[in-house]
């Protein structure tokens, strides 16, 4: 279900998807968007009345830090960040050093094409697998950040679309939903493709990253998530099995339908 304000163009609440049980999931549990950075006062009072305790980040630190802090900063919402990129050479359970290594710009911002760690047979969905595999502490943590949020919990990225519906399908997979509902899930950014690359390009850390590139570049294809889904499918046994093996644990499948 799609939600409008004045500073987001691809923000929604996942609510409503079906279940395999033949349930829904809740309204209000879960929202999923592009960049916060420019929510006005009033997008703040309108997430705040919607319940928001938890918002999930999945910018690099690189974006994070360029970007500022954005307009929830100060108010009682929970920012974590997760990023799902390269910057940190750590495992699951490790922390991350006092002084992190020299990281390029250019390798902490999306659309760069950069050589993924997985090869898949959809090209964009090596790179979604690839966040797993470089990053399985964020994937982890970010999972139970939206487990363990007591109200509301709002996962984004930059464009809300990629590092973002990675994540979200991962979420749903976990709270039971029916496949081909999370796959309809994730080709939905389509829909607000323009206007969400539009506000980006406004953006100094992500104007210069997003030139040349066509809108047909940042369509999200129903079959990137079919692949993506699938090869977990077929080589683990399905999202959970996957994620048990990653470190997820009973206490951690809290998340409701």
């Amino acid at each position: 279900m799609w939600i409008d304000l004045d500073g987001l163009a691809n923000l929604r609440d996942v609510g409503g998807i079906p279940t395999t049980d033949g349930g829904k999931i809740i309204p209000g549990r879960l929202l999923r968007s592009d960049n916060l950075q420019t929510l006005t006062t009033s997008d703040v009072d309108q997430l705040l009345g919607l319940g928001l305790s938890d918002v999930i980040d999945l910018r690099s630190d690189y974006e994070a830090e360029r970007e500022g802090p954005g307009p929830l900063t100060g108010t009682d919402v929970r920012i974590h960040q997760f990023s799902l990129f390269r910057e940190w050479e750590i495992g699951v359970g490790e922390t991350k050093p006092d002084v992190r290594p020299e990281v390029l710009p250019e390798e902490a911002l999306p659309w760069v094409d950069l050589e993924p760690s997985v090869q898949l047979d959809n090209e964009v969905a090596s790179v979604y697998f690839s966040y797993l595999v470089d990053r399985p502490d964020s994937v982890l943590s970010a999972l139970r950040a939206v487990a363990g949020a007591p109200g509301t919990a709002l996962v984004h990225c930059a464009a809300g679309k990629d590092r973002t519906g990675t994540l979200v399908a991962l979420a749903l997979s976990v709270a039971g939903a029916e496949p081909q509902a999370i796959i309809d899930d994730y080709a939905a950014s389509s829909e607000r493709v323009e206007q969400v690359v539009g506000r980006l390009r406004a953006s100094p850390t992500y104007a210069g990253n997003l030139e040349g590139r066509p809108i047909s570049s940042h369509l999200s294809h129903s079959e990137t998530m079919i692949s993506f889904l699938r090869y977990i499918d077929d080589t683990f046994g399905g999202v959970l099995p996957m994620l048990i093996k990653m470190g997820w644990t009973a206490d951690d499948s809290k998340l409701r339908s």
